[in-house]
């Protein structure tokens, strides 16, 4: 049965972008060792990707004129109207998240559902009792401020640690599943 995932990378004090949207303090540990593997074999696992407006612009604006998930169904969820770049899957939609799960797991086909980038659309997951696990990459980097990691209503029940990986420049991941999921 596929997961509903957040895998994600976090300053040390859980942040995941700067206050102005700017990851330069993560962009420096490009290539660290055992993060292309990690990606990789999660990647394997993906059958459709859902992600903010917000994060679907800074893509459009970093990448231009390469999208970097062919072939993989996208979700974006977003109130403005945007354009799908050429060879993209892109599916538009607005409104709560919960109209949306099955379609997502439809269209992930057996595999699991990335969601990509911000924290807010992740805690709305999260929130409607959807998201499944969480997926971490502790950046050994403190922001002092900036977008939370899962900025949520509340507490969550106690996650249950899955699994946890030392990579290389001191980064570790964390693989975690929300309490009461099977």
């Amino acid at each position: 049965m596929p997961s509903l995932q957040y895998f994600v990378a976090s300053s040390l004090d859980g942040f995941i972008a700067t206050v102005n949207d700017r990851l330069d303090w993560l962009l420096q540990f490009d290539g660290f060792a055992g993060g292309k593997e990690s990606y990789d074999a999660f990647m394997a696992d993906v059958g459709c990707i859902v992600m903010g407006g917000e994060t679907y612009a800074w893509l459009m604006e970093h990448e231009p004129g390469n999208w970097p998930y062919p072939g993989t169904p996208c979700w974006v969820f977003t109130h403005h109207e945007l354009s799908a770049p050429q060879g993209s899957d892109i599916t538009f939609v607005r409104g709560p998240v919960r109209e949306f799960a099955e379609d997502l797991k439809e269209a992930a086909a057996g595999r699991n559902v990335w969601i990509v980038g911000g924290g807010v659309l992740a805690a709305q997951f999260a929130d409607a009792g959807l998201l499944d696990e969480l997926i971490v990459s502790i950046i050994p980097v403190v922001l002092g401020g900036g977008k939370p990691v899962l900025p949520m209503d509340g507490p969550t029940p106690p996650l249950e640690l899955i699994s946890s990986h030392t990579l290389g420049r001191g980064i570790v991941e964390l693989h975690y599943r929300f309490g009461g999921r099977p």
